[in-house]
């Protein structure tokens, strides 16, 4: 079985002032790093700026091990006992904590857990490492899928139970997409069956391109307020998921799930899919194209074209962007010299398509908190890291996906502001890459992306949480990463996701550097300590985390 379909979790975590903080079963922990003495393995991590206090007895999470195990851990609480005698607090630097997706197919098409076994010895193993949490796909195809305002929560119940067992927190993704199309899609959930079938009788309630080509994978946002899918409005439908998931799992939020993501697009992120794999329509470096064809998005284009004054452009998008497969320079539309998007009516498009998307994030995020108001949440939105064509001045693909940010205007600060008036996370990925390592010829720079999207959060006052696009093992990654997640002097991100729960991860050199990440991450940024001495700490941790690493592959 493969790991991969442990799952996929995508949240961020909230620094929480009551701690119930369970000392971790076996924990390399910062710990080391505020006093000296000998490197030798440490355990739990406290909070920022948190009071010390007696751990909870640990007899659940002991139970399920094997008896090497319960030794090894039992020997490393004592540890942390003495530890929190000696009263070590954090300073501030608080470190970054780091939260792991899990396989997109955790919980099964007939709503159990998928690999129970696996899932379990995994999150132990994820818990010893230090790691914060999980982040969990909750699939609308799955919860709503035989008919409307029906839910069937039962594998993530158990899934959830699961991690508060272990003690992991959770970020909850609101999954309102298609699993299936997308890079690194193992798997394949379609949207409820009832929403189909009306997608089916009303093709116009899918993204259309110029083509014609229809896009199943998430109801267009043309359609947010129309009374499509069996009497309901598409945000209705989305506002009804999130209460009934609100109701079900009450008990659990603030202390167990600390955080929902809400879905907005394909994906999951806030955009439209503007560059689909599916099929082979699109391939890397492609410019993407407009997804505005559908009749909801045209019969707005034509209303804001009207009360433009120019009722001319209404009618279509732009028809000279070229296709998905285009470089900038091959279409009229978003060459650099006379290029349409420098025009009064790219202006005009590109203003009317951002603030659609816009409107639908302000939509889905006025519903969300106020159904997660006090319960102890933070509520975060996913955007996409697109960087290829970043160097040019069009920023063909990111235009196409809705983020109206070329040379001369930045098209993430009004996306960071509208998550402020909402108080919700910016959650940002690619943010593992590096500007030379991508083919240099389509400009790819996700450096600069990433420093662009980090100021605007700073300037809009919204917390920027990341993720990285694409799985990687090496320090090469983790060091990006570490070095992204130190903002600025005195600013970090709020949490980190890893993507994701796999076998590989689980071998013994990737799992090796895992750990030492992990440990990273969570010091912060005033510790210099350079990798090899947590590698060295990591070392002894990671021979006693043996036995469960092995159980995690085992039943893969």
């Amino acid at each position: 079985m493969s790991l991969n379909q442990i799952g996929a979790l995508s949240g961020t975590p909230i620094p929480s002032d009551s701690v119930h903080t369970e000392p971790t079963t076996a924990v390399v922990s910062a710990s080391a790093v505020w006093r000296s003495p000998p490197a030798n393995i440490r355990v739990s991590v406290q909070k920022q700026g948190a009071e010390m206090e007696p751990s909870p007895p640990m007899s659940p999470v002991l139970g399920g091990m094997r008896p090497d195990l319960s030794v090894a851990c039992q020997a490393l609480m004592e540890e942390e006992q003495q530890h929190k005698i000696g009263g070590i607090r954090a300073k501030e630097g608080k470190g970054v904590p780091v939260y792991v997706m899990m396989p997109l197919d955790s919980v099964t098409m007939n709503n159990g857990v998928n690999r129970r076994k696996a899932m379990n010895a995994s999150l132990q193993a994820l818990k010893s490492a230090g790691v914060e949490g999980i982040m969990m796909d909750v699939w609308w195809g799955l919860v709503e899928r035989e008919s409307p305002g029906e839910y069937n929560w039962g594998g993530y119940a158990e899934l959830l139970e699961m991690a508060k067992k272990h003690g992991l927190k959770v970020q909850a993704v609101m999954s309102f997409h298609q699993c299936g199309g997308n890079v690194g899609d193992s798997c394949t959930i379609p949207l409820p069956k009832w929403v189909l079938e009306e997608m089916n009788n009303d093709p116009d309630l899918a993204y259309t391109d110029q083509w014609g080509r229809r896009n199943n994978e998430y109801v267009s946002l043309g359609c947010d307020t129309v009374p499509c899918l069996k009497g309901r409005t598409p945000i209705q439908c989305y506002s009804d998921y999130m209460r009934s998931f609100r109701d079900k799992f009450a008990h659990l939020l603030g202390d167990t799930i600390v955080e929902i993501q809400v879905g907005m697009g394909p994906a999951g992120e806030l955009r439209y899919p503007s560059y689909p794999e599916k099929d082979g329509i699109w391939r890397f470096p492609g410019i993407g194209a407009f997804q505005c064809y559908d009749k909801y998005m045209l019969s707005s284009l034509k209303a804001a074209a009207d009360n433009y004054g120019k009722p001319e452009w209404g009618s279509t998008g732009p028809t000279d962007a070229g296709d998905y497969n285009n470089w900038p320079e091959d279409t009229n539309f978003f060459k650099k010299e006379g290029g349409g998007w420098n025009s009064e009516y790219g202006d005009f498009f590109l203003s009317w398509y951002s603030q659609m998307l816009l409107d639908h994030g302000e939509r889905i995020l006025s519903s969300a908190t106020s159904i997660f108001e006090n319960q102890g949440v933070k509520i975060s939105v996913k955007v996409a890291g697109i960087h290829w064509h970043y160097g040019t001045r069009s920023h063909a693909p990111e235009l196409t996906a809705g983020y109206y940010n070329t040379r001369y205007r930045d098209g993430y600060l009004p996306i960071a502001r509208m998550l402020a008036r909402h108080g919700a996370v910016f959650n940002f990925t690619c943010i593992e890459m590096r500007d030379h390592e991508q083919p240099q010829d389509a400009q790819c720079a996700p450096e600069k992306l990433v420093q662009q999207v980090t100021s605007a959060t700073q300037e809009a006052q919204v917390a920027l949480a990341g993720e990285n696009a694409l799985p990687r093992y090496d320090e090469y990654a983790h060091e990006q990463i570490l070095k992204a997640a130190s903002l600025s002097e005195n600013d970090e991100m709020c949490a980190f996701t890893y993507l994701r729960m796999n076998p590989e991860l689980f071998q013994a050199d990737n799992w090796r550097k895992f750990v030492a990440f992990v440990k990273k991450m969570k010091q912060g940024k005033d510790v210099h300590k350079c990798w090899e001495q947590v590698e060295r700490e990591a070392e002894h941790f990671v021979q006693v985390s043996e036995p469960l690493v092995q159980e995690a592959v085992m039943h893969h």
